[in-house]
């Protein structure tokens, strides 16, 4: 089968295979998923298509096979998750962290980059030096001047004393 056979074949064929993977899977985006990776497949197989005359057939096949490894994954998915339980509750980020990040989006990307590497992932100015390829005064500047400026802006509020205290 040649490029523009396939594409004629894809242009009359593909619809019809997603209406037919449709009634076999009963999921609509399941069928078109499906259809889409068996045609990709064909594509590097073009050649053997036109020799087996049964380019639809062998479509179908693939398509309804590969809905068939889908539903496989998804059960072993869903054993292993029955085995070792559901993952613990999270919980989301509080308010300090969420101040936190907003004040940091306020500061020049560079500075955030520094802060975070040397507040979150806890590298040394030498350390971050090296990853980020700028000298460690320039890391020590971008600390400072990042400090400085989420000061304002990350005050503690039990810190501060009551009025009229």
């Amino acid at each position: 089968m040649t490029v523009e056979e396939f594409e004629e074949f894809y242009a009359q064929a593909a619809a019809r295979l997603t209406g037919q993977l449709y009634v076999m899977l009963g999921d609509l985006h399941e069928a078109q998923d499906v259809v889409q990776e068996a045609f990709v497949k064909g594509w590097s197989r073009r050649h053997q298509l036109d020799r087996e005359g049964r380019p639809e057939a062998w479509i179908r096949t693939v398509a309804w096979r590969l809905a068939v490894s889908r539903w496989r994954f998804r059960r072993r998915s869903l054993d292993a998750w029955k085995r070792t339980g559901a993952p613990p509750d999270v919980q989301g980020p509080g308010p300090e962290q969420v101040a936190l990040v907003e004040a940091l989006r306020e500061l020049p990307g560079q500075q955030r980059r520094t802060m975070t590497l040397h507040y979150v992932c806890d590298l040394t100015v030498e350390q971050i030096a090296e990853e980020t390829g700028v000298s460690a005064s320039t890391v020590k500047t971008h600390l400072s001047r990042g400090r400085a400026a989420l000061a304002p802006r990350l005050q503690d509020p039990r810190s501060e004393e009551a009025p009229g205290a």
